[in-house]
């Protein structure tokens, strides 16, 4: 028992458990301002065209059973307003991270190792011998 709590904490102290936790909970707060938004802004917004809310379209089926399909077409628009700023997130980090490696690329790094006369093989800058074909290296 004692092994398995060691492996247990071992791995919910790894970084990329503790990212997709702090992932969670930031995601759940957004949903909240996502929800308000739809719910508080952009409904109104549809029912000063279209007359209603759609939270508040159903379809009474019989007596007690009602399809609160409105409330349906409102989770849809909540969904696609989230997957929109999750897409305009993840093109912006995209875009950063493109700009950082072009820079990277930029930044030349002086060499470390040099070829071979005789083998071609790569050795390093430094050898006087190859350590492939033991040919003595020249300075």
């Amino acid at each position: 028992m004692h092994k398995f709590l060691e492996e247990f904490k071992k791995f919910i102290s790894k970084g990329n458990v503790m990212d997709m936790a702090v992932g969670i909970i930031i995601g759940g707060a957004f949903t909240s301002i996502v929800s308000s938004l739809v719910n508080d802004i952009i409904n109104p917004l549809l029912g000063l065209f279209g007359g209603m809310n759609f939270d508040q379209l159903s379809w009474n089926i019989s007596g007690d059973v009602t399809l609160y399909y409105g409330k349906f077409i409102t989770a849809v628009v909540n969904f696609l307003i989230m997957a929109f700023i999750v897409f305009i997130l993840v093109k912006a980090m995209n875009t950063a991270m493109s700009k950082l490696q072009k820079k990277e690329e930029k930044i030349e790094k002086a060499p470390t190792t040099k070829t071979c006369p005789y083998c071609k093989s790569e050795i390093a800058l430094d050898a006087t011998r190859c350590p492939h074909c033991t040919s003595e290296l020249g300075k």
